[in-house]
């Protein structure tokens, strides 16, 4: 969909787990510890080696493990913390069973950055394509839902084109115009398919979500599609979502929502993904306001334990003092670590996204005829 994003990685499927890479992959043989840097005709000649083996009809793009752990990649932080993340997901559901109201719920505390139930929320604009409502409906349930405290930082639309006849256009421009965009939510994903005589095999729902998934991890946003399940029970509750597999397989993740009768108030809402554990919560609707509640989950959310190197670095890095350069060299000794530098630059380059999202610390890493350049610089959570 849209541009073919840059990548540290060449060729990459769309369904592959992808980070964007924040230094440029021109350091294709990185000197780590006590290695000599090449002389310049050296790197020359390694250079123009390069370029002939990728010349070859033959080529392999491929990585080493110390060339991975030598990259920096921007990680993004969560959308809503353990529960949705940066990527393409699917909301499945019968017809009926709530679906929308729970999009308008996420929709609003997104927008606002108010938490949703125990969970925290990370603020941010919100474009929410309602296509098969319209405005009076959709003022009429917000009002409903949360009163008249309205937010600037939440979109809705009525129509949009279909996907490859101009909606990538439309959401391209939207961001451009929005660019603290953190959810598009677009309900449902039947009404932006491209009309085809080969609709539901299984090529074609890859394909799709493929494409949204493209654009999702281009600007670094989550893209919530809505969708509807089929009426046969299936051993795996997700084999329920309409269409193939090839949905699932290529999406970051999926929640469905389940009613035993469609009568009553309560649901269960389970989450698979990439980034995040499965999870089973038990809902409730609150019948005045039609918003979802949450009454209990089934399993306690893993968190990762603190790390006690960001912990060092966030004691050095602070308001008084928010920022350092220097070597790998000199930070082990400012940080009283028994680390090898170049170990210490491999953990850091691992740790960079944590490091921002979790600590406000922003990790750079350059190498230079002298070793490594290390900057950290605090910036607003």
């Amino acid at each position: 969909m849209i541009d073919e994003k840059e990548k540290t990685a060449l060729a990459t499927s769309v369904g592959a787990d992808e980070r964007q890479s924040i230094q440029p992959y021109n350091d294709a043989i990185i000197a780590t510890g006590n290695t000599e840097i090449n002389h310049p005709d050296e790197n020359f000649d390694e250079i123009y080696r390069q370029f002939q083996r990728m010349n070859d009809p033959a080529y392999l793009h491929t990585v080493s493990m110390n060339d991975l752990y030598e990259t920096v990649f921007m990680s993004r932080p969560p959308v809503i913390d353990g529960l949705l993340y940066s990527g393409t997901y699917l909301f499945a559901g019968a017809p009926k069973v709530g679906k929308s109201f729970f999009m308008a719920q996420l929709a609003y505390h997104i927008s606002t950055g108010q938490k949703l139930w125990d969970y925290d929320v990370r603020q941010g604009t919100v474009l929410y394509l309602a296509l098969e409502d319209d405005y009076q409906r959709l003022q009429e349930r917000m009002f409903r839902m949360f009163g008249v405290e309205g937010t600037d930082n939440l979109h809705f639309a009525v129509y949009a084109k279909q996907l490859g006849a101009g909606l990538d256009e439309q959401l391209e421009k939207f961001i451009r115009e929005h660019p603290d965009t953190r959810l598009i939510i677009i309900d449902t994903l039947q009404k932006i398919r491209e009309v085809s005589t080969d609709a539901y095999s299984y090529a074609n729902d890859y394909d799709i979500v493929g494409k949204m998934k493209q654009f999702a991890d281009k600007h670094g946003i989550c893209l919530l599609l809505v969708h509807h399940t089929r009426k046969q029970q299936a051993g795996d509750r997700f084999e329920m979502i309409s269409g193939t597999t090839g949905l699932l397989g290529c999406a970051d993740g999926a929640f469905l929502l389940q009613k035993e009768k469609r009568t009553d108030l309560n649901a269960t809402l389970e989450i698979v993904g990439r980034d995040q554990p499965d999870q089973k919560l038990h809902l409730t609707r609150d019948e005045e306001k039609l918003i979802w509640l949450l009454d209990h989950t089934e399993t306690e959310l893993w968190k990762q334990p603190p790390d006690p190197l960001l912990d060092k670095i966030a004691a050095v890095i602070t308001e008084e003092n928010p920022a350092w350069n220097g070597s790998a060299t000199e930070l082990v000794a400012l940080l009283s670590e028994d680390l090898q530098p170049n170990i210490l630059t491999r953990r850091l380059n691992v740790k960079a996204g944590e490091l921002r999202s979790e600590y406000g610390i922003e990790y750079t890493m350059k190498r230079t005829r002298n070793g490594s350049a290390i900057s950290l610089v605090r910036k607003a959570l």
